[in-house]
């Protein structure tokens, strides 16, 4: 499988769990702004360190849900970004919400072929442990932008750090689901 085919996997995996969630709950996540929602992926950034770090998790739940959860949270954060959050989350039928989803899981599909494509595949030669790292650098770094309003000087936007984000959490669920000989936390 070359590595569009495991993004798509994976993917795939992460949007079948967005949708079921979508079925129980409706669009509720549309309340959230996108400080919310970059606090919900630190929870989960954090929690895989410390898994990471401890070894053990006393949760029934390891690293992988971890991953799946940032991926789908960023996504909602491109929703929320792009939309606006709603005072109510009926203003989006699940047709639409899914729709939404594709939207951006596409384009981060694009922006990691682009990258992939320049880094020569680099991201296979990293511990799983780096992108958790890294996913915690852009969520400081979210935050900063965002007690900025958005107003920085040369760096990119909130958008940008949530794609991050998604790639390296779908780089991390690729290696614990196809392996490499470079996994080690």
């Amino acid at each position: 499988m070359d590595t569009q085919q495991q993004f798509e996997k994976v993917m795939a995996e992460c949007r079948a769990l967005f949708v079921k969630k979508l079925h129980d709950y409706g669009a509720a996540w549309r309340i959230l702004r996108p400080s919310s929602l970059t606090d919900q992926i630190y929870i989960k950034a954090n929690r895989i360190r410390s898994i990471e770090t401890k070894g053990v998790s006393l949760v029934d739940e390891g690293i992988r849900p971890e991953f799946i959860g940032i991926v789908n949270y960023a996504i909602i954060g491109l929703i929320q970004l792009e939309m606006g959050y709603s005072e109510k989350p009926d203003d989006m039928t699940e047709e639409q919400a899914v729709e939404a989803y594709d939207k951006h899981a596409h384009a981060a599909l694009e922006l990691m072929l682009r990258k992939n494509h320049d880094y020569d595949e680099a991201w296979r030669g990293m511990r799983i442990s780096s992108y958790t790292d890294l996913i915690l650098m852009k969520v400081f770094r979210t935050k900063q932008i965002e007690l900025l309003d958005g107003d920085t000087l040369v760096s990119e936007g909130v958008d940008a750090n949530y794609m991050d984000m998604l790639n390296y959490a779908v780089f991390g669920l690729i290696k614990l689901t196809f392996g490499d000989n470079d996994t080690q936390a």
